[in-house]
């Protein structure tokens, strides 16, 4: 089965470390729905022998879309595609958006999962971020989901903010416990160019953000999930109950997945397809019948290095026969080569041919995953 992906690209005000595309005009909004309707129709053909097992809307702030633009959406995808009847269907939605009538209008659409942006449930925390929501509305709008009947819900949460001391992070995570939230994704405070928090740390207006506290908080994340019955099945996602993301577990998994909408990416067998990062030249390229994208074919080394990193990522790790069978032989001697320091360490744990990451390993994860590339 295959997943798609649709990014909605507009958002009520730019969060202060957020480098994702979107734009704060909703004035072309409309045009872009008939634009991304276009597309739709234009690539319908990609998944005509699969059937569609998840969908997600993502952005940007999906949840800004009305009932009527959401209808058509759903109309064109059920459309041309065949979406199966236990797809997994999941909108973006931040919490000022998601009253009650809202979410009696998302409850009505085939949307059966959200994935809730808090990212905090401190004042503190979102005023620093510059969240347009409230700790209240956050936690309310989780409720109110509940009694919609919104049973499959995830919600993020960031850790490492200046200011959040040990015990606030942990409070943050009691009351996500005490909302029985079944799927967590939580990330460190990043600093990414072209950003708000970027501009402060560069200008001297903020320090720099403290690794230490960001490792030590991972560290608590991973403690108080555990002993709250959650399972780590990726670095930053968290669940109860199986309650995988279908969606996320697609691209772990290096399954095929159709990228709609400004900026979104595609992987189709070796391929990688990603559409234009503006909103005006995607909905004129659609305009005049014209897919706004580039592609690349992906080497054989290309694939190696994407499969160890997001492998090494998930609970289900990096199989040695899938590399015996996929790449080269020189590719699994240098994978084995590689390795073995890290096993020494104490950071990977192989088991049967499965390599996974340790919990100090997980610490190290992206270093780990640069000393096991190819560069040739």
């Amino acid at each position: 089965m295959a997943g798609i992906y649709i990014h909605i690209p507009f958002c009520k005000k730019a969060c202060t470390y957020c480098d994702f595309h979107f734009s704060t005009s909703l004035k072309r909004k409309a045009d872009f729905v008939d634009a991304l309707i276009q597309e739709i129709d234009l690539r319908k053909s990609v998944f005509s022998d699969e059937r569609i097992s998840s969908i997600y809307f993502g952005g940007g702030t999906p949840s800004l879309l009305s009932d009527g633009e959401l209808s058509l959406v759903f109309e064109k995808l059920y459309d041309s595609f065949t979406i199966d009847t236990e797809a997994e269907i999941t909108l973006e939605a931040n919490p000022d958006d998601l009253t009650a009538e809202k979410i009696a209008i998302l409850k009505a659409s085939p949307i059966n999962r959200l994935s809730i942006g808090v990212q905090s449930f401190r004042d503190e925390d979102l005023h620093f971020m510059q969240r347009a929501h409230g700790s209240a509305e956050a936690h309310k709008c989780i409720i109110l989901a509940q009694e919609a009947g919104f049973n499959n819900i995830s919600i993020d949460l960031i850790y490492g903010t200046p200011g959040m001391t040990d015990e606030a992070w942990i409070q943050n995570l009691q009351i996500c416990f005490e909302l029985h939230v079944p799927h967590v994704s939580s990330y460190a405070l990043t600093v990414e160019e072209k950003t708000l928090l970027h501009q402060q740390i560069k200008s001297k207006k903020l320090a720099p953000l403290s690794e230490e506290q960001s490792a030590r908080q991972f560290e608590l994340l991973m403690r108080e999930m555990s002993d709250n019955g959650y399972e780590q099945y990726e670095i930053s996602n968290f669940c109860k109950s199986n309650a995988y993301s279908r969606h996320n577990s697609s691209y772990w998994k290096k399954e095929n997945y159709l990228g709609l909408g400004p900026s979104a990416h595609s992987f189709l067998g070796n391929t990688r397809l990603w559409n234009v990062s503006n909103n005006l030249k995607y909905i004129k390229s659609l305009s005049k019948g014209e897919l706004p994208l580039e592609a690349e074919k992906l080497s054989q080394v290309d694939r190696y290095n994407e499969y160890i990193m997001t492998s090494l990522r998930t609970k289900w790790g990096c199989n040695i026969q899938h590399l015996h069978t996929d790449y080269s032989k020189g590719l699994v001697t240098y994978f084995k080569q590689q390795i073995r320091a890290h096993i020494t360490d104490g950071n990977i744990i192989e088991n049967k041919g499965i390599y996974t990451l340790s919990d100090s390993g997980k610490l190290l994860a992206d270093r780990i995953s640069a000393d096991l590339f190819s560069l040739d």
